[in-house]
């Protein structure tokens, strides 16, 4: 049979990490390409004793069908969470509880684009969000990213150059793939400029509790004054990204919304992690495990940074991440990236090309993205050598 698919999925390819994943998931394969926390990372003593009681002590409420918003205590848990962390102002209303934060992105293209309708995002940007606006056929306009953030003369002609905008897409902390962090002057600008063309933002930040470097900024939700900021929160990077379980703050009239393309994709977020992530949440000391996962990507982004000054050549160019799981590594003007790619692949190396994330598909990239969480130690220094070689 001929099978005939949607224009909408017909233009995609494959993701670029996924399939690369695949390869890398042979042992003699040294993956420095993956985003996946560190297996040191999961807190499973705690995740073993809280299911346990759990399905002990309340097995329905965690087997049943629930409400579409999401678990009330885990909801209003969060609301407090983000409130101490990120001095964000929330109500429960205002938050829904995601299977990954990458739904609550497909839901804002969902919800708030038509076809045709303009999304800014950082370029490079992470595949996941670029692959799920697209699929809503939507036009993508990058911005090239600097060292503290967009390039704003950039992002302001393209706000003017393209009245359709819907919103600005943005991930201000340890960005993915470059590791940037955009600066406070920066975020405020983004503001005040989506307020100037009345346009939202999304705020992506899976990785900021994981800053063992520098100082934390404010976040761009904790400046929205007139309720132009989806905000995107994670527990992938700092409980489990097995779990799926994610939240998205917003106003109400854009969580209701939300709700409906929630009950149309998949009625609910699983209700047994939805409520195990709500007793570890109350139950575990956050702050000490976070300063654990700190303590521990700090020294894995070290050890990569250490092999990379001693095995690359100074003509190669790597950002030196304040926290995060990503450095992003550029080549010589006259350096073949992609052959250089497939070198590293036939020596047992995997990383991911520049290309993969950028928002126009057809660009030309002379950057990969290295990753140091889920690597070993050994991994590391020895995937780095191999890599130095082949410079």
């Amino acid at each position: 049979m001929n099978y005939r698919f949607s224009q909408r999925i017909s233009t995609l390819q494959p993701s670029a990490i996924r399939e690369i994943l695949k390869t890398a998931s042979d042992p003699g394969v040294i993956s420095l390409a993956a985003g996946n926390p560190s297996a040191q990372a999961f807190p499973l003593e705690a995740l073993r004793r809280i299911t346990a009681d759990v399905m002990a002590q309340t097995p329905i409420p965690a087997l049943q069908y629930s409400v579409s918003e999401g678990y009330e205590p885990l909801r209003q848990t969060i609301a407090r969470f983000v409130s101490q962390r990120e001095s964000i102002s929330c109500a429960p209303q205002e938050c829904l509880i995601v299977s990954g934060a990458q739904q609550a992105l497909d839901f804002s293209a969902r919800c708030l684009c038509d076809e045709g309708d303009a999304i800014i995002c950082e370029s490079p940007s992470f595949i996941g969000a670029l692959n799920a606006f697209r699929s809503y056929n939507v036009k993508l306009v990058g911005v090239e990213l600097l060292e503290d953030g967009m390039d704003i003369d950039t992002l302001e002609q393209a706000l003017s150059q393209n009245p359709r905008t819907r919103f600005i897409y943005v991930i201000p902390n340890f960005q993915n793939p470059a590791g940037l962090t955009t600066s406070l002057a920066k975020r405020q600008t983004i503001y005040a400029l989506a307020r100037r063309h009345n346009v939202m933002i999304v705020e992506d930040n899976p990785y900021g509790d994981l800053r063992f470097r520098g100082q934390p900024l404010p976040s761009l939700k904790s400046m929205d004054t007139d309720g132009r900021v989806i905000y995107c929160g994670s527990f992938s990077k700092v409980i489990a990204p097995g779990l799926r379980l994610a939240y998205t703050i917003a106003p109400q009239p854009v969580i209701a919304k939300f709700t409906v393309a929630k009950q149309c994709a998949d009625v609910h977020t699983n209700m047994l992690t939805q409520i195990v992530c709500q007793r570890f949440l109350m139950e575990e000391d956050m702050d000490a495990h976070v300063s654990r996962l700190r303590t521990l990507y700090k020294d894995k982004c070290d050890l990569m940074l250490s092999a990379m000054d001693a095995h690359f050549p100074q003509t190669v160019t790597y950002t030196r991440p304040e926290g995060g799981l990503f450095l992003w590594v550029t080549l010589p003007q006259e350096t073949d990236m992609l052959d250089f790619c497939r070198r590293a692949a036939a020596r047992k190396v995997a990383v991911v090309p520049g290309n993969a994330f950028n928002v126009d598909e057809n660009m030309a990239s002379r950057s990969f993205r290295l990753n140091f969480s889920t690597p070993s130690d050994s991994q590391i220094q020895e995937g780095i050598a191999i890599l130095g070689e082949l410079l």
